[in-house]
């Protein structure tokens, strides 16, 4: 076990990892950070125990018209969650891609990217939801 790498938290989803031993782990900040914001934007709002206003669920977007606003509800659900919990975060852009401006995307689609920084460990990543809600 001495020559294996530590790590700072497990990577989900769980996967097996035999260098990691058992399980695949993070091993900078950076993952860290991308892992919680990923779990930020997934969590439905009740869903965490003890601090039920936490999350932004995006599958309740699911089936939402997209010409009902829904863009701007999910930007301002983002920007107000992170304000909350992950305050360090600055999101430099949010973009939506549907079959409007890209004829790959299936019509009842869309695909979310969001940019973000963390200036305290010079961070700049990009989180994308580009097949599933899941992803």
């Amino acid at each position: 076990m001495a020559n294996k790498l530590q790590g700072i938290s497990v990577s989900l989803p769980l996967v097996l990892d035999s260098s990691d031993g058992p399980y695949r782990l993070n091993k900078n900040l950076g993952q860290v950070i991308k892992q919680n914001f990923k779990n930020l934007l997934l969590t439905s709002p009740g869903e965490r125990i003890m601090i039920p206003e936490f999350g932004i669920g995006l599958k309740r977007f699911l089936f939402e018209n997209v010409g009902s606003g829904v863009k701007q509800k999910i930007v301002t659900a983002i920007q107000e969650q992170v304000d909350e919990y992950m305050p360090f975060i600055e999101l430099q852009q949010i973009q939506f891609f549907t079959n409007e401006n890209n004829k790959k995307i299936a019509f009842n689609e869309i695909r979310i990217s969001i940019e973000y920084s963390v200036s305290s460990i010079n961070l700049n990543d990009t989180l994308e939801f580009t097949e599933e809600i899941t992803n």
